[in-house]
């Protein structure tokens, strides 16, 4: 796959500060017609920001755009939608009251269009999304949909355009591997046919596969770039962590203690077009990491629920320490043990306008030693926040800081410290690394391990199989809400837990 020689998009000298914080630090560079650039760097390495930046969300305190030698308007995202540039937010940018298709063709079509210019857009919709292997219906509500069903939306909503640059911000994360290859596939009939594309990932395998050059951030500045035939992924590592490569923790096999909790014949309706539960028995054992693997939407949201409290079994029986609780809500799992760390950190997560004192104690404020006789212990808190801060490597500018400022990696630090501090009998860990660096993904999964190998029971909700198959001790894969057998780490290739995931194996087992 060669690139051609015609610049489509130059970044002059681009700098960008937050307060005291230097995000972008005079960055340079260029892609060319039928690229594809891989943009590498640790969470706040300063990659979203210059992004933005490109796509006009942001205004660059210095330094200029150029799409086909025209400068683009500092802070216009219409100007750079109209010049072709199309991007894929990692945390969407979608409306939950509308339509797939009004999401879509909103900004581009009218909403009020005629019968057959909205049955023109219908059909292109459909066309693009057979084309790129990205399922979803165009009339479903977008405020129904899974977040992998919201990327595919993202996607398509670029893919609607007729743009000459795409940027991807971690776009396989809610696909499975036969996805992650047709959608490669597609791509690369694309920049044969002349697009060009800025990809974002820190799977380091997938930018080998598909970039032509890689350029590395780190601490807001441009310190290296090199042409993917030239180099491997331990280099990318090397140069991205700014030392040496950055290993995996090692996952020790266990012997797992009692249940600590039960689903029997566990069922939940449906929502919308979100699958229930169906049927679904599973144990949690103390000491063991069970890996729930498929594909976003088939379930894993109402499994989530039912274990954090948030739903109750529609049928079938959820017992906990050996017997059915007596209340289930919220509060009442994280008062019997169970902590989660939510699969969107920006929406379940956390509260974006409080500071990380205010978000490390969400969910247990009302207990000691945050609160007495109904007033919160702020100085209790603010320590804390302070201890979280130093032991989980949170880089921030203290605890007092609005948690949005902060990158994706340092959010997912916070609840992770926080998670963790309680000393939970049972961790939900819903998508716990998704769209974090190498260095990060790593220290999270060694703090998963220190937990089960503590004696927690480890449910971890994940679309990556890499993930899942290296970290899991037993893995289930979950498909229209129903749930394959218990598989050993190593018994299922990615492959095989691929066709379970696409739900013929539930069909040959039938």
């Amino acid at each position: 796959m060669g690139a051609g020689t015609d610049v489509v998009l130059r970044l002059d000298a681009i700098t960008k500060r937050f307060g005291g914080l230097v995000a972008n630090d005079a960055i340079s560079l260029s892609l060319r017609k039928g690229e594809v650039i891989a943009l590498l760097g640790e969470n706040g390495a300063g990659k979203t920001t210059l992004m933005n930046i490109l796509f006009g969300q942001y205004t660059a305190d210095s330094g200029s755009v150029a799409v086909m030698g025209q400068t683009l308007p500092p802070g216009n995202s219409r100007a750079a939608l109209e010049a072709g540039v199309g991007m894929v937010h990692q945390h969407f940018t979608l409306a939950d009251n509308m339509s797939v298709q009004e999401n879509i063709t909103l900004g581009v079509d009218p909403l009020l269009a005629p019968g057959l210019n909205r049955a023109a857009a219908r059909k292109r919709i459909l066309d693009l999304a057979e084309r790129f292997h990205l399922a979803v219906h165009p009339d479903a509500r977008v405020g129904s949909l899974s977040v992998g069903e919201r990327q595919r939306v993202e996607i398509l909503k670029a893919l609607y355009r007729d743009m000459k640059v795409l940027i991807l911000d971690e776009p396989t994360a809610v696909l499975t591997p036969q996805e992650t290859d047709d959608l490669f596939a597609t791509l690369r009939q694309a920049v044969a046919s002349g697009l060009s594309i800025i990809f974002i990932s820190h799977k380091l395998h997938e930018v080998m596969a598909i970039a032509h050059r890689v350029v590395v951030l780190r601490h807001g500045r441009l310190v290296g770039e090199v042409a993917t035939e030239d180099t491997d992924k331990s280099a990318l590592s090397a140069m991205m962590m700014g030392g040496a490569e950055a290993r995996a923790p090692e996952v020790s096999r266990t012997e797992p203690g009692r249940a600590l909790m039960e689903l029997r014949g566990v069922s939940t309706p449906n929502i919308g077009n979100a699958p229930g539960l169906k049927d679904v028995t599973l144990s949690l054992r103390a000491g063991q990491i069970l890996g729930l693997a498929g594909v976003s939407g088939n379930g894993q949201a109402a499994l989530a629920e039912v274990v954090g409290g948030q739903r109750k079994p529609g049928s079938g029986t959820l017992v906990l320490n050996d017997a059915p609780p007596t209340a289930w809500t919220p509060r009442d799992a994280v008062r019997r043990g169970i902590a989660r760390i939510p699969e969107d950190r920006h929406k379940t997560g956390t509260i974006s306008d409080f500071d990380l004192t205010e978000n490390a104690i969400l969910e247990r404020y009302k207990g000691t030693p945050f609160s007495s006789h109904g007033w919160l212990n702020w100085r209790a808190a603010r320590r804390f926040a302070d201890e979280i801060i130093q032991k989980y490597d949170v880089r921030c500018p203290g605890a007092d800081t609005r948690i949005r400022l902060l990158s994706g990696g340092n959010m997912q630090k916070l609840i992770l410290g926080r998670v963790l501090e309680a000393a939970p009998q049972i961790i939900l860990a819903n998508q716990p690394v998704r769209g974090l660096d190498i260095g990060a993904v790593n220290y999270v999964h060694s703090q998963l391990l220190a937990a089960r190998d503590r004696g927690a029971a480890v449910l971890l909700i994940s679309e990556d199989l890499d993930e899942i198959t290296r970290l899991s001790d037993v893995i289930h894969v979950i498909s229209e809400g129903r749930l394959s057998p218990g598989f050993a780490r190593g018994q299922k290739s990615p492959a095989e837990l691929g066709i379970w995931m696409a739900g013929q194996g539930f069909a040959d087992a039938s």
